[in-house]
Order: structure tokens, then C-alpha cells, then sequence
């Protein structure tokens, strides 16, 4: 079982502390953590009630405060390689896309792309942006919930294939306390990195309490940017990158801080505010070139992003009569800084297009064409979600509410061309020879209900829905000057500027619609240890805004994903073995694909439907005092069921031409293997605590296996992009803890496996790419992989 891997468990929900005086160390240690183990308990809130892990009929992993410490989880890429029903598309820190049961088609998370399939909140509150979710820090969280599988009739539009769930742990009025952590470590291949952070629980009153915490982290670089030279064939012009070349140049810094009042008014109603903020300042790139070493790039321009985000979030508790009300209630404000490289876009269009002749400064003579981006990305997002439920000791059960969401992106993106002219400078600009400058705003209002009878004492139903519309825009301005281009950019301006610093307005759409979605449940209580259980659900994307306007390119629709699940729950020897399990198909259709158009534009289409069949397992033993085993595995079968074509139709019929009757070619046939999702994922966990003399110590081995994966759904860009070769990576850790000290020392990937996690190219496959190898230094493809055996030091101590 070990070898075949699997998800970790939960922990229990959070005990609180002992009041009074602990006078004793071991007493001090247990009163400093309100998450001590029980793990006959597991306590999750995945259908928005307090339930028994083994009680919820949906397949959930969890990993609670003290699992999250074990397994040295310190960000998101940590905790998702330890779900195998999770897999990840890798673009650097704040850039990853997450994916559930092999629901993914190989999105860009362009500003103007699809929203993501997989909804993450942190508490209460949905924290989904266009981008993916926010990278945050895991210090003092109760534990992150993995709930597979359609969640949209509770959870709605981000959470078409799944939801994560980042539950922080909450102020207590039962006593002082509190934790503090120091960490060095080492990266194989790369440089130091090192991690502070503590927290305290301070009780105000019998009645209120603050909870503030704080971290800093620094993690350290391992790839190396190499030097180079480019020489742009159209003009003869070269440069190099001797000012960048650098070793270990990938580091990054993360700070932030999180405050939280709880107000218990009296006995029913409670108050929660929290404030969490975060900044995360990334330098370099976070891949390897293909054709160089390994852990080695050639960058021509600076990389560099700046990612600064904070959350204000309100949640009210309280009874009316024996119903439960809940008001949840967030806003926040995301900010990314960047810039980026585009180096190999201006060579491979030189070399194999001759656009270098087209670029020169006021003289007419030809600059060097390099080319740079500087972005700016602003987020808002508000979400209120109003609820109420009925008592959950009664034989009918029900949990409704309201949902509004909103938010916005404006975006600003500047590719710069050194010293080019005026005239085909975009106006406002300082030397832009691409400029986008768009407000885009994401609606969403909703109204939802799940209600649970108990028919006998062993069998319940539940029935739900989710009544929803949407309402997403896009306007503003992309593309070139006037004096560069006669069809696009300024030269397709229809009206004047609209948003504030753009030049004019050539993009002004909406798309909305209003439909429901459903959830059906039976659950048999074999045994107080049993149960079997069966589901039909269904969860959607909102459609969106092709910001490109060509024959065949329109808004793109909702797409929808019908699951058909069944599964079991049991315990067994007084919860000391949990075997879990479940088999599903789902159910894809009008897919929301996005890929890499002429200019670089992504476009995005509905690309047909697909069938995805899989399978989750999840066991736990607990065979002697001290020593612990947890295993789980997940398999998805993933396949396309229509041929994709070049054109999109609603027959997906390729024999069909485009629109001005072009032949409307086959892309990807129908049976083509869904990208970005392995077959097999697992991973297993073994954990020994033993007593040493007064103290307590622990031996920890982990694994993870991920399978080969695909990296586009069509034939011929996977084939220059290449797969993703599976890996395995074993992790160690050793330590004590004596009273309210603690000390470990772990390894990560012990043997320094180069692990493939996504591919990415600056342009479309066909230029980038150079298929036909027209160009004198090949295809430019990178790879973001693991990080490489790091061997860290831990020190904390309870308080």
C-alpha cells in the first residue's frame, strides 16, 4: 500500500486549549496547539455544516494543521502534489492552474481566457481570480479541503470540477497562546532560503478574542540564466544578455500577515472579521530551456513580478428560532507587477516572417527588435453570500441561500520595442509597439438549495440546485498603432477612449445567460462505520469574451460537466483502518478550450465534448500506538469525444467549412487523450513517533508519483511542445519534540528528481516552435519542473 500512494488524511477539528494554569511543559505544549490530534475524529465543512469526514458522501481529502506541519507544507504546489484527485499546470509562484479528475484542456490563464474550472476559498469566501488562485502562505490553517467533483449547487460557477478549501484557524477565548518557527534551508544546485513566522491567540474578554499571525519566507534560486546571443536575420543588428547572466536567479520573497476578532455576542450569535494581506516578489524565470542543460535558460530581458494582494472578509453567525444564518461576506484587491521576456517572439517572426524590417526609429533606420513586456494587472472581487440551515439532528434537512459576486480586472499590458517611431508608436505610450489597456468585469448572482430527507434510519436523499446568471464584459483596447497596422489596434477604434490610459476603443462586448444546475444523493448507512452512496451533479463554467474578431470568433459558451459517481465510506477497529473509495464518469461537453492565435491573441473555443472515467482510493491504518499509514491513488481515463477542427460548429463535423469556405481541419480526432492530467496519481505516507526518554520523536517517509502527461489536446502542437514524463519524489524527515520545543529536519525530493509540471512557449507552437527547424538556434520550449532536493532545519517552539 505504501508503494501505491495515496491522499493524506484530516486531522481532527480544532480542540480547544485547557483554561487556568499549565504548569507542566507537556501541559504548555498541548495548551499552545488547539489542533492536538484525535483521529477518530475528522471534523470537515465541505457541505457547509461541521460533519464527520466519514459522514460526508462526497470524496474529500483533508489535510489539517498538523498534516500541513509533517509534510512541511508551505504553499499551494506543496498541498496539491499531496491530492492525486488534483493536478497542476505550473507558471511560477501566484501562476497555477489547478485541475480536478482530468477536467483540463490545456488553458493559458490568459486575462482574457475561460475562468477556472476549480473554485478555491479561503474561509467563507471564494478567492478565484482569472489568473488562478492566490499562492498563499499555509501557516496556522486548520486544514485544506480537496472536495472532487461537480460542487456548483453549493459552491457555483468556480467550482465546475472541484473546489479547495483553506480553512484558517479561528480566534479563541479560552486562553493565551501561541507558536513560533525558524527554518533554514538548502536547494540542491541553488542557493539558501529561510522561514519565520508565528502566531498568538490572545483572549480580550470571556467573550472576545484576536488571533494575528505573520510569516516571512525566502525561497531560494536554482535556475541559472546562461549567456547568449541573438542575431535578428532582417537587419544583421545582435545583442546578448551579459547584464542578466546569473546563477540561482529565481528566488522569491513572500511576506504577509493575517488579524482575526471573534465577537460572541451571546450565546448564538458570533462575529468574525478578518483582515489577511500578502506580498510575493518573484525574480527570474521558473523553467528550464529545452536544448540547454538542465536548471538553465537563456533570458534576454529581465523577469520580475510583484504580487500584492489583501482580503477583508466578514462573517456573521447566530441562530433565527432553530434555524442557523450565516453571512459571509469578502472583499479584496489583488495587484501584479511584471516583466516579462518576449525576446523569442521578435526572433522567430524575424526569422521566419521578416517583421524585423518593419521596425525603426525616426530616422528609418531598423532598431534592434528585441521586445520586453510590462504588465500591470489590477483585481477587485466582493462576494456575499447570505444562508440559512435547518437543525442537522432532524430527519429532513435543508441548507439554502443567496450569492452575489463581482469582479473586475483591469488590464494593462506594454510590449516594448526600444526606440521605435512616433508613427508606429501606439499613442500615449512611450515606445509600445503592442499596447492592452481593458476593464474586464465578471458577474455572478445566484440562488441555491440542498435539502436531505432521511427516508428510513439508514437511507437519506438529497436533492439540490442552483439557479444562476452571469454577466461577464470586456472593453477597452489591444494592438498596434495606426501607422503599423492598417486593420487593427488604433485603426479598428470605434469610438473614443472608454478606459482611463487607453488610446481609444476598439473592443466593447457582453455575454450573459441565466440557467440552473442540479445535485441528486442517495446515501445508505450500512453500518455507524458504512456507508454507500451514489450521486448525479452537474457544474458549469460561465461563458466569455473572444476579444479577437474573425470569421469563426465569437463570445464562447458555458461549458458543463454531468458527474455520475458512486462510492463507499468505512471504518473499521475502532477507527484505527478507513478505506474510502469511489468510480465516476464525467461528462464534458462544449469544452472551453483556449490556444495561441496569429499575433499571439488567445482564442478561445468550445472544442466538442469528452468523457472522462476514473476512479479515487484513500486508506488509513493505524496498526500500533505511534505509527501510522496513509495511502490513496487516482486514475482518470480522459479522452475527447468529438473531433476538435479549426472551425467551430455545432455538428463538430471537420467535413464542414469554415467560413469563407476554407477547409475546416481536423485538429484532434475524437478519442485524443485529454492534456495536463496523468492516468495515475498517488501517494503514500508512513510516520513513526516513538518516545525518547521524556521527549518524543518521529521518523516520516513520503512519496508522490505523478504519471505521464499530455500538453495540448491538438496533434500537432503536442507534438512540439512535447509530454510530461512521469516522476516519483521521495521526501524524509526526522525529529523531537521535547515540552514546548520542537526541532525537525527534513529532505525533500531525496533524489533530486527533475520533475516535468507544465510546458509553456512565447508564441503559437508554428512560429515559436519552428517545426520545420528554419531557424539557427531551434524550437524554444521551457519547462517548469520541481524544485530540486532541498534539506531544511526546523526549530519552533508553543507558548
Amino acid at each position: 500500500m505504501l508503494l501505491t500512494g495515496g491522499p493524506v488524511f484530516a486531522e481532527a477539528a480544532q480542540t480547544p486549549p485547557a483554561t487556568g494554569d499549565a504548569s507542566g511543559a507537556d501541559d504548555q505544549a498541548d495548551a499552545a496547539r488547539p489542533d492536538i490530534r484525535d483521529e477518530d475524529e475528522i471534523i470537515v465543512t465541505a457541505q457547509k455544516r461541521e460533519e464527520n469526514l466519514q459522514d460526508v458522501p462526497i470524496a474529500i481529502t483533508a489535510l489539517g494543521t498538523e498534516r500541513l506541519d509533517e509534510l512541511q507544507v508551505n504553499d499551494f504546489q506543496d498541498y496539491a502534489r499531496n491530492i492525486p484527485s488534483i493536478s497542476v499546470q505550473s507558471g511560477g509562484p501566484g501562476f497555477n492552474n489547478v485541475y480536478f479528475r482530468g477536467v483540463a484542456s490545456g488553458e493559458n490563464a490568459n486575462h482574457s481566457g475561460p475562468l477556472p474550472s476549480v473554485g478555491t476559498y479561503l474561509d467563507e469566501q471564494p478567492i478565484t481570480t482569472t489568473t488562478g488562485a492566490l499562492d498563499i502562505h499555509v501557516f496556522d490553517i486548520a486544514r485544506v479541503e480537496a472536495l472532487a467533483g461537480p460542487q456548483g449547487t453549493l459552491y457555483g460557477a468556480s467550482s465546475q470540477a472541484g473546489t479547495v478549501r483553506i480553512i484558517t484557524n479561528k480566534p479563541d477565548t479560552s486562553g493565551f497562546y501561541g507558536e513560533a518557527n525558524a527554518e533554514v534551508n538548502t536547494v540542491a544546485h541553488g542557493e539558501q532560503g529561510y522561514i519565520g513566522e508565528a502566531f498568538i491567540n490572545a483572549p480580550i474578554s470571556d467573550r472576545i478574542a484576536a488571533r494575528v499571525v505573520g510569516w516571512y519566507r525566502k525561497d531560494a534560486g536554482y535556475i541559472d540564466n546562461i549567456a547568449g546571443t541573438l542575431v535578428f536575420p532582417s537587419s544583421g543588428i545582435s545583442f546578448d544578455n551579459a547584464e542578466l547572466v546569473e546563477k540561482d536567479y529565481n528566488d522569491v520573497e513572500t511576506y504577509g500577515a493575517r488579524a482575526a476578532l471573534k465577537i460572541e455576542l451571546d450565546d448564538e450569535w458570533t462575529i468574525l472579521p478578518q483582515v489577511m494581506a500578502q506580498k510575493q516578489v518573484s525574480q527570474g524565470f521558473f523553467a528550464q530551456e529545452r536544448g540547454l542543460d538542465e536548471l538553465q535558460v537563456q533570458q534576454f530581458n529581465p523577469e520580475r513580478n510583484v504580487d500584492k494582494w489583501y482580503q477583508a472578509a466578514l462573517t456573521i453567525e447566530g441562530k433565527i428560532g432553530n434555524f442557523d444564518l450565516t453571512y459571509a461576506g469578502a472583499y479584496m484587491q489583488r495587484q501584479i507587477d511584471g516583466q516579462s521576456d518576449y525576446a523569442d517572439y521578435s526572433y522567430f517572426y524575424d526569422a521566419l516572417a521578416g517583421y524585423g524590417a518593419y521596425f525603426y526609429d525616426n530616422n528609418g533606420d531598423l532598431v534592434n527588435p528585441n521586445q520586453y513586456i510590462q504588465s500591470d494587472d489590477s483585481f477587485t472581487k466582493q462576494s456575499h453570500e447570505l444562508r440559512f440551515s435547518s437543525p442537522a439532528d432532524k430527519p429532513v434537512r435543508l441548507i439554502a441561500g443567496l450569492f452575489y459576486q463581482r469582479q473586475t480586472h483591469n488590464i494593462e499590458q506594454n510590449y516594448i520595442i526600444d526606440d521605435i517611431a512616433d508613427s508606429i508608436t501606439v499613442p500615449g505610450t512611450d515606445s509600445d509597439i503592442w499596447f492592452t489597456k481593458q476593464i474586464r468585469v465578471d458577474r455572478d448572482y445566484a440562488a441555491f438549495g440542498e435539502i436531505t430527507a432521511d427516508l428510513t434510519s439508514k437511507l437519506s436523499f438529497t436533492m439540490g440546485t442552483r439557479i444562476y446568471r452571469y454577466k461577464n464584459s470586456l472593453e477597452g483596447f489591444f494592438g498596434y498603432s495606426s501607422g503599423y497596422s492598417s486593420r487593427t489596434g488604433v485603426a479598428a477604434c470605434f469610438a473614443p477612449a472608454e478606459v482611463a490610459g487607453s488610446p481609444c476603443t476598439n473592443l466593447d462586448k457582453t455575454t450573459s445567460d441565466t440557467d440552473f444546475i442540479h445535485r441528486l444523493n442517495v446515501t445508505y448507512k450500512v453500518t455507524d462505520d458504512a456507508l454507500v452512496y451514489a450521486t448525479i451533479s452537474r457544474g458549469f463554467r460561465p461563458g466569455g469574451i473572444n476579444r479577437r474578431s474573425a470569421p469563426g470568433i465569437g463570445p464562447y459558451e458555458a461549458d458543463y460537466i454531468d458527474n455520475y459517481e458512486a462510492g463507499f465510506k468505512t471504518s473499521w477497529w475502532n477507527n484505527r483502518i478507513r478505506f474510502n473509495a469511489a468510480i465516476y464518469q464525467l461528462n464534458w461537453s462544449d469544452i472551453q478550450l483556449s490556444f495561441l492565435g496569429p499575433n499571439g491573441l488567445t482564442i478561445i473555443r468550445n472544442a466538442g465534448d469528452a468523457r472522462i472515467r476514473g476512479a479515487e482510493v484513500d486508506f488509513f491504518v493505524r496498526p500500533a500506538t505511534g505509527l501510522t499509514f496513509s495511502a490513496g491513488a487516482a486514475y482518470n481515463d480522459a479522452q475527447s469525444k468529438d473531433d476538435f477542427c479549426t472551425y467551430a460548429n455545432s455538428q463538430s463535423d471537420c467535413s464542414i467549412p469554415g467560413p469563407d469556405g476554407d477547409e475546416n481541419a481536423v485538429l484532434a480526432p475524437g478519442g485524443t487523450r485529454l492534456p495536463l492530467t496523468s492516468k495515475f496519481k498517488a501517494n503514500a505516507l508512513a510516520r513513526y513517533e516513538f518516545p525518547l526518554g521524556a521527549s518524543e520523536g518521529h521518523f516520516q517517509v513520503n512519496v508522490v508519483h505523478e504519471g505521464r502527461r499530455t500538453s495540448d489536446l491538438r496533434l500537432a502542437e503536442r507534438a512540439i511542445q512535447g509530454d510530461l514524463d512521469a516522476y516519483t519524489t521521495v521526501d524524509l524527515s526526522t525529529g523531537i519534540k521535547a515540552g514546548r520545543w520542537n526541532a525537525e529536519l527534513y529532505v525533500k525530493n531525496l533524489f533530486d528528481v527533475n520533475g516535468e509540471l507544465g510546458n509553456s512557449i512565447q508564441c503559437t507552437e508554428g512560429i515559436c516552435g519552428d517545426p520545420e527547424g528554419l531557424t539557427a538556434i531551434g524550437p524554444k520550449v521551457y519547462t517548469y519542473v520541481t524544485r530540486p532536493r532541498t534539506i531544511g532545519l526546523r526549530v519552533g517552539t508553543r507558548f
